[in-house]
């Protein structure tokens, strides 16, 4: 009897459009890792930042998915998604080159024709993030939390100063040995760190000088190994840590789910306490990446139809036959019939209930 309550309760429609959660569900998966500096990059934008006196109010954020060096680059708020791409090729590709990928958020300037058919033509391929899911670029959003505290510590209460600092903080950061590699961004890209005003020995320029052409290649490859080694054991060392709490779960194309309501992407749905939490049921139209998920989303919602894996849950079909207790006094073995919810074409949806 437990078991026939536990798989009643569970499939109960009401429960499920009401209780719904997180689920703990998805495999940590990262990124694949770069062979070589500024062959793959990841770009993402500060805003809110107070205005500078050249009226700047965002930072416009690279990074160098190896070697982690980053680039700050000030904007403003209003920039589209032709003036980001002139300040790409002015402060990234006269420095770097081309690269291979760019892994980016939504954004709405990402998404432009514009910059679709800017890097098509250039053969380079555009990754795109699962909406609301910072996770999947969880690099630059490092990056910008250890921009946000280096800024806070030099600006101090000057905060319309930050673009005058910015060249700075680049400097230190990229000077700075990361945690992933054990060495920092510049020696990574460049093959040594620059002098900073604490290096009063010339011994290490000495040597950069002696170093012939061979030796420097053979120098720069093996580093290159390392911190590749390096990134391997740290992603490895994540993955264990980040699964212990996780299961996989996979949806075939056709499967009915419920879709989990965030505050931040249903702000509508959401706006009371006492509102369902889910949504649906809805089909799965297509697999998006090992996580992700293309729902067939009714356009009134007026949002992205790519759902992570946690925001999932399977549609459990309410068709359990119940019948009363066979040895209660004046009971009987008849089957109740219960109308299924489910039609020919599938489970009805609220959307269909409504009308």
């Amino acid at each position: 009897m437990k078991g026939d309550v536990q798989n009643l309760c569970a499939r109960c429609v009401e429960c499920q459009h009401a209780k719904s959660k997180m689920q703990p569900s998805g495999l940590y998966t990262p990124l694949p890792i770069p062979y070589a500096p500024w062959v793959d990059i990841s770009m993402d934008f500060v805003l809110g930042m107070s205005r500078t006196r050249r009226g700047r109010d965002s930072i416009f954020i690279v990074v160098d998915r190896f070697s982690n060096m980053a680039h700050f680059i000030p904007c403003h708020k209003t920039d589209d998604a032709n003036n980001v791409a002139d300040l790409f090729f002015k402060e990234i590709v006269r420095l770097h080159g081309m690269t291979r990928t760019i892994v980016s958020d939504r954004d709405a300037k990402f998404l432009s024709y514009f910059w679709k058919i800017l890097w098509s033509k250039l053969d380079t391929k555009l990754l795109f993030s699962t909406t609301f899911h910072s996770q999947t670029d969880g690099q630059t959003e490092v990056v910008n939390l250890t921009l946000s505290q280096m800024l806070r510590v030099v600006i101090k209460s000057n905060i319309k100063t930050w673009e005058d600092c910015l060249p700075h903080v680049e400097f230190a950061y990229n000077r700075d040995v990361h945690s992933t590699t054990k060495h920092s961004p510049f020696e990574l890209v460049y093959g040594f760190n620059p002098l900073t005003p604490l290096d009063l020995t010339p011994l290490p320029l000495k040597e950069q000088v002696k170093m012939d052409g061979a030796k420097k290649a053979e120098f720069v490859k093996n580093l290159h190994e390392k911190a590749r080694l390096n990134i391997e054991r740290r992603t490895k060392q994540i993955m264990k840590n980040v699964n212990r709490n996780r299961k996989p779960r996979s949806f075939e194309a056709g499967d009915w789910v419920w879709v989990h309501m965030r505050n931040e992407r249903f702000p509508h749905q959401r706006r009371s306490k006492l509102l369902p939490r889910s949504e649906g049921p809805f089909q799965v139209i297509s697999k998006v990446g090992s996580n992700a998920y293309k729902i067939d989303l009714p356009g009134e919602y007026g949002i992205s139809a790519t759902f992570k894996v946690s925001d999932l849950a399977p549609y459990l079909e309410d068709n359990s036959n119940l019948r009363s207790n066979p040895f209660q006094e004046g009971g009987t073995d008849e089957v109740i019939k219960t109308k299924s919810i489910l039609s020919q074409e599938g489970p009805i949806t609220r959307l269909q209930a409504k009308s």
